[in-house]
């Protein structure tokens, strides 16, 4: 079988990359007219600030997958971190913990998007990536192997303490860090005297501590194609953008 160049791949070597800002009530012909335009390498569905069923995800990235497409989904909450299997059962593969500031939930993540030996993952889901696709016919031990080298686990710094911390926070399984600059911004109002002075500071700083570690960093909002100089100055690869209106 070749050996596919898959989105974690491109992400580790570098590659510009953009989401597409999905919606889960977008249609498979909607998808695939959207897709069709060339501007977009994978979906992000945002699962914290926005409604949504395990059956509409399931049917999603069904369609999704139908058509080679990733979906990375930002999970509701910090504290899910321990539903990440469950999330990625119902058919992605990328998933992205909002506002983590401790060790712990990092742990969490890696533990239970990861299969055995590499973490704890259950094994089950008949909606899981790939089992239509690239890793079809696999026994459990082979699919387990290839979904351990396709997963997408990302972390989301929104906070003064994730910026200070985040060498010890990309814990080895973490492949992207995300920045969440509103939070961020109202998490630095909360830290008078902070020696950053602003966000784009913050980014700066954590970009030099993960410079040479492989982890994509990645901007947590919309923006348009003119937006990303400096942004790409400062070592930012994945970004996001709406739909074609």
């Amino acid at each position: 079988m070749t050996k596919e160049n898959t989105l974690r791949q491109r992400i580790r070597s570098g590659e510009v990359l953009v989401a597409l800002r999905g919606s889960l009530n977008t249609t498979k012909s909607e998808l695939a007219e959207i897709w069709e335009t060339g501007r977009y390498d994978y979906i992000w569905i945002d699962g914290q600030h926005t409604a949504f069923s395990e059956e509409s995800l399931v049917s999603y990235c069904t369609i999704a997958e139908e058509l080679g497409i990733d979906v990375q989904l930002r999970i509701p909450h910090t504290q899910h971190a321990y539903l990440v299997g469950r999330y990625m059962d119902l058919g992605c593969s990328a998933v992205l913990v909002p506002e983590v500031m401790e060790e712990k939930t990092v742990e969490d993540a890696v533990a239970y998007s990861y299969y055995p030996q590499a973490g704890r993952r259950s094994w089950g889901g008949e909606a899981r990536r790939g089992l239509r696709g690239a890793a079809k016919g696999m026994n459990r031990l082979e699919y387990a192997k290839w979904w351990n080298e396709y997963v997408i686990l990302g972390i989301q710094v929104e906070s003064v303490e994730a910026v200070t911390n985040v060498r010890k926070l990309v814990k080895p399984g973490v492949s992207v860090v995300t920045f969440g600059p509103n939070d961020l911004s109202f998490n630095m109002e909360g830290h008078e005297g902070y020696p950053l002075a602003s966000v784009d500071d913050c980014m700066r700083n954590v970009a030099a501590q993960l410079d040479g570690t492989g982890i994509g960093l990645a901007m947590g909002t919309g923006t348009k194609p003119e937006e990303r100089g400096k942004y790409l100055d400062m070592g930012v690869t994945l970004f996001q953008e709406d739909p074609p209106a």
